[in-house]
């Protein structure tokens, strides 16, 4: 039996949400409403915004110039998921769409952008991140939505790390080949996932990430992944080790 209800339509609204609230659309969602989903005055869909948990909705009006929803009944308290925070290099722009839809659906707290000496896309559209983060939680019962935050040079991230959080990173050149008996080794907390570019992490920045206490080198096996893909293989091993897949 599924645990929720995938029949129905999600869609993310950025307002308070309780009995009664009522919910002036974007056009861009009045259009969607309307032209894409093709609902009507009186009509129902599932909304959330990440905060609220998840309620279901009236449509209330839906003329040609907007749309006004109206919570009706909550449907699924909030709830939260793993403190992972997941820090990449910036992709090429599909594959950083990819990437950043996937890690929402495993349940990340924040997404960050880092940028390396081999970084090769600079220049991140934060709002196309943001997009894409809310339209996976849309589509796969998530109701929570990650913080994207701004880009952040390696170095400056690395001088001002919480002692409290550990650091995963990435690396091929991990003395323990296993994840799985790496990861072993950690204890359930705050964790963040760092994964570097296609290009890999510079020698004098694998050093000053290995300098940090907090720091595990994680081995991600015998074959070189692309950074999309190494990000779902690392989510994964750390969601089964130390979030809530355990």
């Amino acid at each position: 039996m599924a645990v929720h209800d995938f029949t129905s339509q999600r869609l993310f609204v950025d307002h308070p949400l309780n009995a009664g609230a009522q919910i002036i659309c974007t056009p861009e969602q009045a259009s969607y409403l309307r032209s894409v989903l093709r609902l009507s005055g009186g009509d129902e869909i599932l909304i959330f915004n990440g905060r609220d948990g998840e309620w279901r909705a009236r449509l209330a009006e839906a003329g040609k110039r907007g749309a006004t929803l109206e919570a009706q009944s909550l449907v699924r308290p909030q709830t939260g998921g793993p403190d992972i925070h997941y820090l990449f290099a910036p992709l090429k722009r599909s594959r950083l769409d990819y990437m950043v839809q996937k890690a929402t659906e495993m349940g990340v707290a924040r997404l960050t952008p880092v940028l390396t000496r081999h970084t090769v896309a600079e220049r991140v559209n934060l709002d196309r991140m943001r997009a894409n983060a809310i339209e996976a939680a849309e589509q796969c019962g998530i109701l929570r939505v990650p913080e994207v935050a701004e880009p952040v040079k390696l170095p400056s991230l690395i001088d001002g790390w919480e002692a409290s959080r550990r650091l995963i990173f990435c690396d091929e050149g991990a003395e323990q080949a296993s994840p799985l008996a790496a990861l072993g080794t950690l204890s359930p907390g705050p964790v963040a996932v760092l994964i570097g570019p296609e290009g890999g992490f510079s020698p004098d920045e694998r050093a000053m990430i290995r300098a940090r206490p907090e720091a595990l080198a994680l081995s991600l096996g015998p074959r070189i992944m692309r950074a999309d893909t190494a990000a779902v293989a690392a989510l994964a091993l750390v969601n089964a080790a130390l979030g809530d897949w355990r």
